[in-house]
């Protein structure tokens, strides 16, 4: 019952004889679909040495974190163990596809088990446990697990927090267990769950890498574990606050789906294929991304006609193609402390509504987009006032604050409909083609009616909510935005067309925040923008020239006020968006390269799928170790190609032609810069 399945790059070899499919081998090609010869069990343990499964049991004997616990009442049937019921092997339009099927009599419980390896190389694993008692099932953890081969002796992950996301660490494989958790409701800026496992020799272009993702938007568990004999696995999924999760005799649970990458070519060919399953994912095919011009760093709540309509004329005459009208249009809200939630434009600052801007917006060639944050509201707001019941809290308790707001219950159907239908008829009623969806808060003590944590209904809302007026509005893109980073998984991504990365607009910092982020997500959905000098997130000053090329390798915005700009740096921006513009199907439709450097530098860029075009970045940010110039090397292109480098932004480094075995073996050649400059390098081969 052994099952292999593979592609051009990768095996996946599947024991599917226990009801619960065992990966044999996820990685390099192989040419054998044996079973790995059998380990005697280690001195002083049990007889039996229980596989890595999928979702490994402690009732098998297995000694690790258990992929599926819970009980029925009174603590009955808590260890599971299941048997061979049946499996099957098919095709389905995105790949291979192993179901798995798994039986318990005595815990009346089944296991289905859903593996495809997708023809962009991605394993998509789920699972479904269906009570077929006639008793709760009460559910305290489901998760699943894929076995590494001990020659991943290191852990890439992910930490950060608001304006300082996506900073990666690696760091060896260490006995015992390595663990993240993630209880605030949404994927969060701490803890994104995403990690890879690597050779220690392993770098962006060398090295077998694997990395996996739990694609889902709420709270999550990631677990990483090395046995006492040296097996490792990695296990991710849903984490459930207490009595949160119960199936119901004849109902079944599913976990999201874990998505996992594997190469044998190092980090940057794993970011590959994060970056093809999330296009696969994306709600529709993507065109050219416009380049927006946010208001919130330009006006904040100061939303006076006359000075938006100013912003959007020079905003106009830059080249931007989206206006996108931010937080403070709409009811009481002329600060962060009142209206959160009364999603009706304010007569106050819109006495005739925003058709007059819109209209304004539409008539200088741009798209208008709008900002709302469904999921909230302000206590001070006509919503709570009218119905103070509809805050997700528990009862008894005075609900914590954050940002002066609390979270409200959209699992509850009177709730849902009214924000439905507030925010359609907004949709109806303007000509919008944009919404930015913030998320700024995270969920604390959130009880449904039934007393229960509500956090796993609430993202499910969430969910629905996005579905329904995206059926009802088809035309218009949304953006995943949670105080910036807070919310970027490949759950959500099926709903929306864009992530807003950050809200650190400084542009050195998102050198960094971007770079890590790229490992995962892919360009053309990472919202980057050009923000002020000073920077006001960091107060540092940076060049026009700074801000635009590090904005350029993302879907490029504006977050500044462009009416207080001088002549030159308007000048500037002028021929950066011109060369986004000129550039970006290269952008957005190449593979994404990161280049191993000093730490004084950050070296990316775009390599055409033919390999015959580059753009590449080279941003100091740092004292340079040596004053004279220096040489990048560039793996990766055609050897006998010859490339013409050009300088398109920066300092120019002189017009030259290398072959790519050069540029791999020799490099880039690149000149000295002061801290904070880049320069924007082109290469074209022949």
């Amino acid at each position: 019952m052994i099952e292999h399945v593979r592609n051009a790059t990768t095996s996946l070899v599947v024991d599917c004889s226990s009801g619960v499919p065992v990966v044999l081998h996820w990685g390099r090609p192989v040419d054998s679909v044996s079973p790995s010869p059998m380990r005697p069990a280690p001195p002083g343990t049990i007889d039996v040495l229980a596989p890595i499964s999928v979702v490994p049991m402690h009732g098998d004997g297995f000694p690790g974190r258990p992929g599926l616990s819970g009980h029925r009442r009174g603590g009955r049937v808590w260890a599971p163990r299941f048997s061979y019921e049946s499996h099957r092997r098919d095709t389905v339009a995105d790949g291979e596809r192993l179901v798995v099927r798994g039986i318990d009599h005595v815990a009346e419980l089944a296991l289905t088990t859903t593996i495809v390896l997708t023809h962009g190389g991605a394993f998509v694993a789920s699972a479904l446990v269906e009570n077929r008692g006639d008793s709760p099932y009460m559910l305290d953890a489901f998760s699943l697990s894929v076995p590494l081969p001990e020659g991943a002796s290191e852990l890439g992950v992910f930490s950060g927090r608001w304006s300082d996301e996506f900073r990666f660490e690696r760091f060896a494989w260490p006995r015992g267990a390595w663990t993240a958790e993630n209880r605030l409701g949404r994927t969060s800026h701490e803890h994104p769950p995403f990690v890879f496992a690597s050779e220690s020799r392993a770098d962006e272009w060398s090295g077998d890498v694997w990395g996996l993702h739990l694609a889902w938007s709420g709270n999550h568990v990631t677990y990483a574990e090395r046995l006492t004999d040296d097996r490792r696995y990695v296990q991710m999924g849903e984490l459930f606050h207490p009595g949160e999760i119960c199936v119901y005799p004849g109902e079944s649970f599913t976990t999201p789906d874990l998505v996992g990458v594997h190469s044998s070519s190092g980090l940057n060919a794993a970011s590959w294929q994060f970056h093809r399953e999330a296009r696969r994912r994306l709600p529709r095919d993507l065109g050219p991304r416009p380049v927006h011009l946010n208001t919130w760093e330009a006006v904040y709540f100061d939303h006076r006609e006359d000075r938006l309509a100013a912003l959007a004329d020079v905003a106009a005459s830059l080249g931007i193609e989206r206006f996108v009208l931010d937080d403070g249009w709409f009811g009481s809200r002329r600060s962060s402390s009142s209206g959160l939630g009364d999603w009706i434009v304010s007569t106050d600052v819109y006495p005739n509504g925003l058709t007059p801007l819109i209209d304004h917006v539409r008539s200088r060639g741009m798209e208008f987009g709008i900002w709302v944050e469904p999921e909230m509201a302000n206590p001070d707001s006509d919503l709570l006032r009218a119905h103070p019941e509809w805050i997700l809290a528990t009862e008894g308790y005075e609900p914590v604050l954050g940002r002066e707001q609390v979270v409200i219950d959209l699992t509850r159907a009177d709730v849902f409909e009214h924000v439905a239908e507030r925010l359609d008829a907004l949709l109806r009623d303007h000509d919008i083609a944009y919404v930015k969806w913030d998320m700024n808060r995270w969920l604390v003590q959130g009880s449904g009616a039934d007393g229960r944590s509500a956090a796993h209904e609430q993202t499910l809302a969430t969910y629905r909510l996005l579905d329904w007026l995206r059926a009802r509005h088809p035309e218009v893109e949304f953006e995943a935005c949670a105080s910036g980073g807070g919310r970027i998984d490949f759950g959500v991504i099926t709903r929306v067309e864009r992530f807003w990365t950050s809200d650190n607009n400084d542009a050195l910092e998102r050198q960094r925040i971007q770079r890590g982020a790229s490992m995962v997500i892919p360009p053309e959905v990472m919202g980057a923008h050009v923000g002020p000098s000073p920077s006001h997130s960091a107060g540092r000053r940076h060049s026009m020239n700074f801000r635009v090329i590090t904005s350029m390798f993302g879907h490029m915005g504006v977050e500044a006020d462009v009416t207080t700009m001088s002549n030159d740096e308007l000048d500037e921006l002028r021929a950066g968006i011109d060369a986004y513009k000129t550039w970006r199907r290269l952008l957005h439709h190449g593979d994404t390269v990161r280049f191993d450097t000093d730490s004084t530098m950050v070296v990316h860029g775009v390599y055409a799928a033919n390999r015959r075009e580059a753009l590449i970045s080279v941003a100091q940010v740092d004292s340079p170790d040596s004053l004279r110039p220096t040489t990048v090397r560039l793996p990766g292109l055609i050897d006998d190609c010859v490339y013409t480098v050009t300088s398109l932004l920066g300092r120019s480094i002189g017009m030259a032609r290398l072959s790519g075995r050069d540029l791999a073996t020799i490099g880039l050649p690149v000149p000295v810069q002061w801290p904070d400059r880049a320069v924007l390098v082109h290469l074209s081969g022949s």
